[in-house]
């Protein structure tokens, strides 16, 4: 409390209204020094496209006592393995970077020195990042906080760290002060009333005022098949909005079926060597989840499909067969093999209707984990079970470093109403703002994970995010973690990390050890988003446990997982495209979206919301206007500022052997945007750069999720000829169009 008795006495009343103020636009600061990376609030516009400054840099607005005075806080990402930097819990970590200009300090009083402060909006607690000059850019200390303040104040010697805080607190004055993009983020409660008012159908009464009264039957009727969506517990939902329905047919698994339904098994391990092959159907299964029975599809009977194991460079073939009721074919996901049986319909195959075969030739160049799925309508589909994994083996035994065993799992989640699976769109997708994000948490198609574990055990596990939509945040209750691996390979250096971040589609390999006996909880840390309320709150969800025994394992391992190992093969594979890295963005791709028709209420909650977007959006907490959304009134875009082509109508053609550096950006412009994931067929890229901020330690990818208004730097290697797609891998964005295909000739 003494610093906010401190921050009053030093701001005055009317100095304290600019903490509820909107955040100015930032003032053009002082470029980055030569050699140094990009800046979201330098003025020169090819820096800036990198990240959006709107989003990623603060205005400092000078008090009283130094009229004169600007500045900018650049908020950058911390360097690391990820899109973004991420805490445990969920909380986003920036690394501040102060731009000053500032009179000497030593004319506002005995003072020698400017001092940077990190606070939240109430001024509690309050954190030393660093001192500045008074005039330059520097770079002072991380951030952490959901909704702050950066605050400087002109400080003596003996004060600038004193006090009886940990790192001090402010004792001289205030000269320039910021708040957070997300501070933006205010309670819409003040629309209640005309949101309310705002009905889709004035005949449908509404189910009264009261929160509770919204969550408990939406005001409609029983046999109404949309709903059974489940609420978020403790997110305000407008009335009107609890009206929302999709203009399409409602479709739940079972409808008309007709075929076997068999009882689904867990996967199993099918170890192919070069020539061999397989049968594999897609078929109608049955499982049970949290007591219920659930109706799905299968791979083979097999929730998550068989797990196939297979060496590298090895060739085997496919023999599919499609018995369930929608056309459909197999997407072999990552791997470079021959775009004939890349699995998708209208590009490289026609579907395979239902009861037909189609057989595939699958080759495997590259070691790694991948994983294989539908390509046709896969929000239905994908969601309901039919996913698998591939593990590609290394010809050399030290690919990975020493570890007791190794599992594989496979991350999802399932929307589950009060009479079971919620209904999907039977003509086109729904969910198709935001994705549609589950609630019931799945790993390897069930709802409790467990793991037996020995004390010291290491344990290599394989991680494929599988979801529709959800990104998630994983942890192990504090057990330490080493990223290894990633899409197509390993980075070159082993990394600590303390929670992972893996999007649809992504695939991370992780060292964990478990030192201590007791139970490790497979943890999904987020801070979800009331957007209605314009506020964070934490989510945690427990994905499974890990149980470590008292008993300690014969082969001690600690020394090894202690050791971060360097990866010569993936060293020596990136080496010779190092000179490449430096080279202009040669091809730029933007990520927006459209929207036509939407009902008011939705479009003036839009317009509310898009005052701030959060870098990634970790759960869905608008449920009813994310359901109502479908590729008839939303449209996601990929753009080619170039040419203002966009989606499948952009013609990008090269040449087996050309290296191009491309350039994905997220429109900060437009009336919603989210993160995405974008998956390159057929090929392999490095990510250079996130938001500006180069990244020193790489690993190949064919999946990489770009930040809500910042971008990817990737360089893209061009090796297998074919016709490829580039596309979101949010299942609801590529079924609303965010997808092009482009030309590699040999």
């Amino acid at each position: 409390m003494r610093a906010v008795a401190a921050a009053t006495a030093s701001l005055g009343v009317a100095g304290a209204l600019w903490l509820w103020a909107g955040t100015a636009a930032a003032p053009a600061a002082p470029g980055p020094p030569p050699g140094q990376e990009a800046t979201p609030c330098g003025p020169d516009e090819a820096q800036g496209a990198a990240a959006s400054p709107d989003l990623y840099c603060m205005a400092l607005i000078p008090t009283a006592r130094v009229p004169g005075a600007a500045g900018t806080v650049e908020l950058r990402r911390p360097p690391g393995p990820f899109s973004m930097a991420v805490t445990p819990d969920g909380r986003l970590l920036y690394d501040a970077v102060i731009s000053t200009d500032l009179p000497p300090p030593s004319t506002l009083g005995p003072y020698d020195r400017y001092v940077v402060w990190a606070s939240t909006q109430v001024l509690s607690p309050i954190e030393r990042l660093g001192e500045v000059p008074a005039n330059g850019r520097t770079a002072v200390g991380r951030v952490g906080f959901n909704k702050f303040l950066i605050l400087i104040t002109a400080e003596a010697e003996a004060a600038a760290g004193g006090g009886s805080g940990p790192g001090g607190e402010p004792a001289g004055p205030y000269v320039l002060r910021a708040q957070s993009p997300s501070s933006r983020m205010q309670p819409a409660d003040f629309l209640e009333f005309a949101l309310g008012a705002s009905r889709i159908d004035p005949d449908v009464p509404l189910p009264g005022d009261t929160v509770g009264a919204a969550h408990a039957g939406h005001g409609m009727s029983p046999d109404d098949p949309w709903s059974d969506v489940p609420m978020p517990d403790g997110v305000m939902m407008l009335p009107s909005l609890m009206q929302l329905r999709p203009a399409v047919e409602a479709w739940r698994p079972g409808d008309g079926w007709e075929g076997e339904i068999v009882d689904a098994r867990p996967r199993e391990l099918v170890e192919l060597r070069d020539g061999d092959s397989l049968a594999l159907d897609a078929v109608y299964v049955r499982r049970r989840i949290g007591g219920r029975e659930l109706l799905g599809y299968g791979f083979n009977g097999q929730i998550p499909g068989p797990l196939l194991w297979v060496p590298e460079d090895a060739t085997v073939t496919i023999d599919f067969t499609n018995r369930i009721d929608w056309p459909t074919a197999i997407h072999w996901h990552g791997l470079r093999l021959d775009n004939r049986f890349d699995g998708v319909p209208g590009v490289t195959q026609d579907p395979v209707a239902p009861g037909e075969t189609f057989r595939y030739t699958v080759h495997f160049p590259d070691p790694g984990l991948y994983w294989y799925h539908p390509h046709h309508r896969e929000d239905v589909q994908q969601d309901l079970g039919l996913a698998g994994n591939l593990m590609v083996r290394s010809e050399d035994p030290d690919y990975y470093g020493p570890v007791h065993r190794e599992e594989i799992v496979m991350l999802d989640d399932l929307l589950l109403g009060e009479h079971g699976i919620v209904p999907y769109g039977l003509e086109r997708a729904t969910h198709a703002l935001m994705g549609r994000f589950g609630n019931t948490m799945l790993v390897n198609g069930e709802p409790d994970y467990a793991l037996e574990a020995r004390r010291g055990e290491v344990i290599r596990f394989y991680f494929t995010n599988v979801s529709n939509t959800r990104t998630f945040n994983l942890s192990f209750d504090g057990a330490p973690m080493k990223l290894v691996g990633a899409d197509v390979g390993n980075f070159e250096r082993e990394e600590w990390v303390e929670s992972m971040i893996i999007a649809p589609a992504e695939r991370y390999i992780m060292h964990v050890r478990f030192p201590e006996s007791g139970e490790y909880r497979l943890l999904n840390g987020v801070q979800g988003i009331d957007h209605v309320g314009g506020s964070f709150f934490p989510e945690q969800d427990t994905l499974g446990v890990v149980r470590v025994g008292s008993e300690p394992v014969t082969r001690d391992l600690s020394q090894a997982f202690a050791t971060l190992r360097e990866n010569a093969r993936a060293r020596d594979e990136i080496s010779p495209y190092r000179p490449l890295f430096d080279r202009p963005i040669e091809r730029t791709l933007e990520l927006d979206m459209t929207t036509r028709g939407l009902p008011l209420v939705v479009e003036r909650l839009m317009q509310v919301d898009s005052a701030y977007f959060h870098p990634i959006e970790w759960s869905g907490t608008m449920p009813m206007m994310n359901l109502m959304s479908t590729p008839g009134n939303v449209s996601w875009t990929l753009r080619e500022p170039a040419t203002g082509l966009e989606n499948e109508a952009i013609r990008w053609t090269f040449r087996v052997g050309d290296v191009v550096k491309l350039r994905i950006r997220s429109r900060r412009e437009t009336l919603h945007q989210m993160q995405h994931p974008i998956h390159i067929h057929g090929q392999r890229f490095l990510v250079l750069a996130a938001n500006g901020v180069k990244n020193e330690n790489l690993a190949w990818k064919d999946t990489a999720l770009v930040p809500v208004g910042g971008s990817l730097d990737i360089l893209l290697e061009l090796s297998n000829p074919g016709r490829w797609m580039l596309h979101c891998h949010i299942a609801e964005h590529l079924e609303a169009g965010m997808k092009m295909v482009f030309t590699v000739e040999p």
